[in-house]
Parts: structure tokens; sequence; C-alpha cells
């Protein structure tokens, strides 16, 4: 969205427009600061807060490469673009990541009333070159280990002792597994999202990966026999004095619980440090083990494939599916009579 300048425009002449049959001029329209700085502060608004953070990021590192190459970031041709975008790749990014990048460079240019490059005359050579990077690192899904049922009680038993942070680990991979939550889910809650009842805990997760309206959804947690995630989130919350606020927070080196909120990165080294003490690999473990944890554990119950998405909440049925066809790979087999 291009935000027009903040000046009055000016009326056209009567030879570009013919008068209008009711009026005897065309009206001027007044746009004023104020309702410009309003309208891109709505434009800021329509992206989630990650991926202006993203955005930004992308952009530093940009401007710091053009910098030391003494050429301006600002307009960026499209050769040094593509030559930017090509030494990413050469030092390992992946794909996605390096769209994105460019993707933060379209942006800022947007944000300075400027053509990005890749939409220029000669931008072509931009496209060609991310085109050439997805081809040549074509492979498979990347996805780390889904932490079902055993792995989740292999996690809960490497952990030793009742102190805060062991009753916070235990809350999180527990609890966090049987919501199916992604990590930036888990830790965005509040306790104002957690609403207790007798068969459970409703709670409201109010923005998310696929949901950047924030239109919000409700997830029913059960109180669970084996894995019991309540128990652990009730003993963390009553150990840590948690009233209102952040539910999971990071804890100060004398084991004081802080008031911020835990970070979606400590999701995953909870996990991988709790599967290291387990005997795993942590190397396969990441916050995303939790919530493909969940799918993979209920697939093998037999559970109804619309159950399953009521708590994962996938927006892509064919996501979804691709999970459960993984964790049923052996039932039913084709071979099963004659092999």
């Amino acid at each position: 969205m291009v935000i027009p300048p903040s000046r009055p425009a000016l009326p056209p002449s009567s030879a570009e427009t013919p008068p209008a049959a009711d009026h005897d001029a065309a009206a001027v329209v007044v746009v004023t600061d104020h309702e410009v700085q309003q309208a891109r502060g709505y434009v800021e608004a329509s992206r989630a807060t990650a991926t202006r953070r993203a955005y930004a990021g992308d952009w530093r590192r940009f401007e710091a490469w053009c910098h030391a190459r003494a050429t301006p970031a600002l307009p960026a041709a499209p050769a040094l673009v593509a030559v930017y975008l090509s030494s990413l790749a050469a030092g390992g990014l992946a794909p996605p990541s390096i769209a994105r990048a460019l993707a933060a460079i379209a942006h800022y240019h947007r944000q300075a009333r400027l053509i990005p490059p890749h939409r220029t005359d000669g931008g072509s050579v931009v496209t060609d070159v991310l085109a050439g990077i997805r081809r040549s690192r074509v492979r498979g899904p990347d996805r780390k280990a889904a932490a079902d049922a055993d792995v989740i009680m292999q996690l809960l038993w490497s952990i030793e002792g009742d102190g805060l942070a062991a009753l916070r680990d235990r809350a999180v991979i527990a609890f966090g597994m049987a919501l199916a939550a992604r990590r930036s889910e888990l830790v965005a809650l509040d306790m104002a999202d957690l609403a207790w009842e007798e068969k459970g805990l409703r709670v409201t997760i109010r923005r998310s990966k696929t949901d950047q309206d924030g239109e919000g959804a409700i997830v029913a947690v059960p109180e669970g026999r084996r894995l019991t995630p309540l128990t652990h989130l009730r003993l963390w919350i009553a150990a840590a004095g948690i009233i209102e606020g952040p539910v999971f927070r990071p804890l100060w080196k004398g084991g004081r619980v802080r008031s911020t909120r835990l970070s979606d990165h400590a999701v995953a080294r909870i996990v991988q440090a709790r599967a290291l003490a387990a005997g795993l690999d942590p190397a396969r473990y990441a916050g995303h083990s939790l919530r493909a944890g969940f799918v993979t554990a209920a697939a093998r119950a037999g559970s109804d494939v619309w159950k399953i998405q009521q708590v994962s909440r996938h927006k892509s049925m064919q996501v979804l599916a691709g999970y459960v066809r993984d964790a049923r790979l052996f039932e039913d087999h084709a071979g099963d009579g004659f092999l």
C-alpha cells in the first residue's frame, strides 16, 4: 500500500477532467499529516510483529553488507541485490530465508516510495538468481522428530528436582505438547487466556502464525492420565506465584521468576536440553517437536483427523494429513497379507 504525500491534492484542470454534471468544479481532497500517519499505522499493523522484526534484521544486514562495499542500499541496483542473495546462499542460508531477505529489501524500498529492485528494469536478474538458488537447494522438508507420548515421558523423567526451573520445564513440555502449540503461541499465553473447568482447561489462542487477523481460537486441554499436563501447569503457576500476565517466564540466575515473557527460542532450548538429559539426540528435537508429537500420538491412537485438527488448528488439511500419514505408515500395510 502506498500512502499519498501529506499535501493538498491540486484540482485537475478542465482540459484533463470534464466538469461534473452536478458540480461547478472537481472536489479538492485534503489529506492531513495526522491522517497520513494514521494510515501508515494501519499499514504497519497489517504485518505481524514477528515479520516486522525479521524484516528489520534482514534490512540491517543488507545495509551493513552494502556499507562494507561503499555502495548505497537505498535505492539498490538489481545486480547488487542479485550478488547479495548469491552471497547468502553461499553462506548456507536456506532459500526461504533468502526469499525473506528479498522481501525485506522490497519492503524498505516501498516505504521510501521507491520501486523494489526486482520490479525495475533489469530486475529479472534478481528473480533469476532466486529461482536458481531454489533449484540448486531442492531437498525434502527438514522436520524435527516428533516428541510423541513416549518421548515426552522420557523428557519428563529426565527433569530432576522440584525447583522452579524443573517445574517450568515440565509444564512447558507436557502442556505444550497437549496444546499442540507452536512455540510462539505457547509463550504468548497470559493467565487471562486460561479458563479452568471441571473437565479440564479452555485455552484461548489469541493470535497465531496462520491467524494474522487475530480471530483467535479456543482449544480444550484435558487433565490426562499419563502425561498429566494440567497438573504440571498448576504446579508451575503455584510455585512461581503467577496471578496475571505471562504464564511462562524466564528465571533470574538466583532462581527467582522474572516478570517478562519466555522467548520462543527458549522453548526450543528447553526441549533440546531435556532431550540430551534423557539420552536422546538433541539435534533431532526442537520446539516444534511438541506440536508434531501431539499430532503423531493422536494419529497412532486412531483419533479422527478432524478431531486432531480441532486441537492443532492446521489451516491446511494437506499438511496435517502428511503428519497423520507418516504416523500410520505401518497400519494396514499393503504387504501385510503376503510379506
